[in-house]
């Protein structure tokens, strides 16, 4: 009996040992499914394509290499050419219709005509007429820059028959030059608005336009060229970017985002290696011109939402950011871009029904693209919200857990279920941040290129550029023909007296579209 007794202990024991490592496999096998998924999804953001389109959005999984291509599509209309000698040149404006489309509208036209060296009959040498021309062949030429030094000389004039009164005061009359951008610079209105535009739409550093200002005769350098940038921005661009930003913050919805920069002499102390910080904030299309701002800050904290928010009652298109909430007079709408991000991170069958729920949604907004915001309102209620209501309750029940991409992505979704409902309720909000996310973008480009600020005036000024670069460019503006404009008129008018005037230098203004526009 009691040899029985401990062979049922031994095995007891061998089961209970056997059950813990069964366990134990159990969640071996979990974290190795995890780790692999990780590792699958680190390799895909490494090596893998970029875009957002699913393996699933073809039928066979492959798309065209060309489909977003076109500039192998053009051809250049390269012919036999002349070998005949030139006789004459003539110069005339161009026609509306234009040969080659590479040509913009205002591009002058160079005709050089081609005749044979002599006009007799080899046969019987009488005078030939002619009997028709054409065109054989265009080329592109280029006509350098060139730089001028202009003095603005002031003239006085006097009366010598007051002079020679003893009993009159002379009169003396002086002309006036109009009022510098920057007081004591050579820097002029042009040259200012190249250099900025270069920067910012070129991304063009300071440092790599010192040697073409050589070239055009300019001798300077790229502190110089700093100095004119933080001066001009405070002395004339802000007021304007001040202007906007009372426009933009007297609406009822905004998209944001934020982007990460540096500074390298930071106030707070910090290394001039930590984050700073560009903020964007642009207005939805059915509420007026689009303006875009952006905003330099030291850190990513609610902060700095509250400051330039502070006049701002309405809603926010944003991404789930915790800095996102919690603001009085403000609800947030979250971005279903950022939702189907998550989802297409997760390699399995479960992540495709998450992402196939986000992209009828889309089908949808495409259709209602062109609707009022009262009938897309309503559209979206019948379509898109048992959508919603259907893809939210897939996911509730799911019991998604654990620390995989498709726990996160189900965590996330149900996180901001409320946010993400928003866009249904009102047909101004829109499904997603990314008319946001593609303003930042210049200044994504622009900091792989100039890298990082020396100081957080110059910061600040690379922010009012870019907000005037972006809102010139969304409303159709010339943004260098417009700097030229601002930095001749306004040093000469009372815009501090009188801010009401910048009303007519916004870039949506009849005044600036006549005169700015491409």
């Amino acid at each position: 009996m009691a040899n029985e007794s401990s062979t049922e202990k031994i095995i007891q024991l061998l089961e209970d040992q056997l059950a813990v490592a069964n366990q134990q496999n159990k969640d071996l096998s979990k974290q190795i499914e995890s780790l692999t998924r990780q590792v699958q999804n680190l390799t895909k953001l490494l090596y893998g394509s970029k875009s957002e389109k699913s393996k699933y959005n073809t039928p066979d999984g492959q798309g065209s290499l060309f489909d977003d291509d076109s500039s192998f599509t053009d051809s250049e209309h390269t012919e036999e050419q002349s070998t005949t000698t030139i006789t004459y040149t003539v110069v005339r404006k161009r026609h509306t219709k234009k040969r080659n489309d590479s040509f913009g509208d205002g591009v002058e036209i160079e005709e050089i005509h081609h005749h044979p060296e002599h006009t007799q009959c080899d046969c019987c040498q009488s005078q030939m007429t002619e009997a028709g021309a054409v065109v054989v062949r265009e080329e592109a030429k280029f006509i350098p820059a060139k730089m001028m030094r202009i003095q603005h000389i002031e003239h006085a004039y006097e009366c010598k028959y007051c002079k020679k009164n003893a009993e009159q005061k002379a009169q003396i009359k002086r002309g006036k030059a109009p009022q510098a951008v920057i007081q004591r610079s050579i820097a002029g209105p042009t040259v200012l608005a190249k250099l900025i535009y270069d920067k910012f739409i070129q991304y063009l550093p300071l440092y790599r336009q010192v040697k073409e200002w050589e070239r055009y005769g300019l001798l300077t350098n790229d502190k110089n060229l700093s100095n004119w940038v933080i001066r001009a921005t405070e002395d004339c661009l802000s007021p304007v970017f001040e202007f906007m930003k009372q426009l933009l913050t007297a609406k009822s919805i905004l998209h944001v985002d934020e982007t990460y920069a540096q500074i390298i002499n930071r106030s707070d102390g910090k290394s001039g290696q930590s984050n700073a910080y560009n903020w964007v904030f642009r207005s939805v299309p059915c509420q007026g011109p689009t303006i875009v701002l952006f905003q330099s800050s030291l850190s990513r904290s609610r902060s700095v939402l509250e400051d330039f928010t502070v006049n701002f009652k309405g809603t926010i298109i944003c991404d789930g950011y915790s800095a996102y909430g919690n603001l009085p007079d403000i609800t947030f709408a979250n971005c279903w871009a950022h939702v189907r991000r998550y989802w297409l991170k997760v390699d399995s069958k479960q992540g495709q029904v998450g992402v196939d729920y986000c992209d009828q949604l889309y089908r949808l907004e495409r259709q209602f693209k062109q609707l009022r915001p009262g009938k897309r309102r309503k559209a979206r209620q019948k379509y898109s919200k048992p959508i919603v209501e259907e893809f939210l309750k897939w996911v509730d029940e799911s019991s998604f857990f654990g620390k995989s991409a498709l726990a996160k992505a189900a965590e996330y979704t149900l996180k901001r279920a409320n946010e993400l409902k928003a866009f249904l309720f009102d047909g101004r909000i829109e499904i997603d941040n990314n008319p946001a996310e593609n303003a930042i973008r210049p200044n994504v480009i622009g900091r792989k290129n100039w890298l990082f600020s020396v100081s957080e005036a110059g910061a600040k000024a690379n922010a009012v550029c870019l907000s005037l670069a972006e809102t010139a460019k969304a409303n159709g503006i010339d943004f260098y023909q417009y700097l030229v404009r601002l930095f001749t008129d306004l040093p000469n008018l009372p815009i501090h007296q009188q801010p009401e005037i910048l009303n007519d230098y916004m870039p949506w203004s009849k005044n600036i579209q006549e005169t700015c526009t491409k």
